[in-house]
């Protein structure tokens, strides 16, 4: 009987933990985007796609109309990409603790709105929208 109900302690922990896990991401990030809520930025408010992956993974598949620049090229490369500042911007990385650093550099260089693309390529495939190549 002891150990069944160290079991179930166990398992609420864990339970309770695997709930708070995105609720911590959100305040620690500041919140994200669902595919879908970035899909209304993209046609209402003509967000633009800041693509952090590896070259090759962008090749292999991308936002539509996303720019790609390395994470360590924002602060000299962000104004080669030609985005307005005025407008909002979603980073799209391999993880949403990976944008943490690209937002604050973007933020830090003029840009208002900034978001993650929560659950990041994956969730956007996942959720039936497209990908361009090349």
């Amino acid at each position: 009987m002891q150990i069944e109900n160290m079991a179930l302690i166990a398992l609420v922990l864990v339970t309770g933990v695997a709930l708070f896990l995105p609720t911590l991401s959100t305040l620690i990030m500041g919140g994200g985007v669902s595919p879908t809520e970035a899909t209304t930025w993209i046609n209402r408010k003509k967000a633009q796609i800041l693509d952090m992956r590896p070259e090759a993974d962008f090749q292999a598949g991308h936002l539509p109309n996303a720019k790609r620049i390395a994470e360590d090229q924002i602060a000299s490369g962000i104004d080669k990409l030609k985005l307005d500042r005025k407008l909002p911007v979603i980073v799209v990385c391999q993880s949403n603790v990976a944008a943490r650093g690209p937002i604050k550099a973007l933020q830090s260089a003029g840009f208002v709105e900034v978001k993650n693309l929560d659950g990041g390529v994956q969730a956007w495939t996942t959720a039936g929208l497209p990908l361009a190549k090349g």
